[in-house]
């Protein structure tokens, strides 16, 4: 599987999130700006809540232009055994169930999904808890996470 592949179709998407933001930022500043959204009291609020709304969708913009830079910047190495995972593995594991899924660790994650051929890739960040609990495994190694009120297990079978 080809790490860099995984990195395009990752900033493909996020360039696709970008332009979705972004015209949700220009939609909201056009509604919030518009001349019938003018207040006539105190209780017409829709020139404010669209203001918010602008503002609110300018901070998710930033956010993702800010990932698109570190994921531009990202370079993905070989797997080192003795370093074990690290950022830029990409991993098998195996939960309880004997159900296989693929991560790829990287600089952001949010839980985006990518295709490699046929193969379902999750892409996660290392801040995330089961990419922090990964951090140094190696294969046959055993991955715990908390979440919420249930433990989940998994088993580290490949790495590259």
């Amino acid at each position: 599987m080809d790490k860099f592949l995984l990195q395009q179709q990752v900033l493909a998407r996020l360039a696709e999130d970008l332009l979705q933001a972004e015209r949700a930022v220009q939609t909201a500043h056009e509604t919030a700006t518009h001349v019938e959204n003018i207040a006539e009291n105190k209780y017409d609020t829709l020139g404010l809540e669209a203001s918010y709304l602008a503002t609110g969708q300018a901070r998710r913009a930033e956010a993702i232009r800010q990932a698109m830079r570190r994921w531009r910047h990202f370079r993905p190495g070989p797997y080192d055994a003795g370093a074990g995972i690290q950022l830029g593995a990409l991993v098998c594991l195996l939960d309880a169930k004997a159900q296989e899924q693929l991560l790829f660790l990287g600089p952001n994650g949010g839980s985006m999904h990518v295709l490699s051929g046929a193969q379902t890739v999750q892409v996660l960040s290392i801040e995330a808890p089961l990419g922090r609990a990964m951090l140094g495994k190696c294969e046959g190694d055993e991955v715990s996470v908390q979440v919420a009120s249930s433990r989940w297990q998994f088993e580290v079978l490949r790495v590259h």
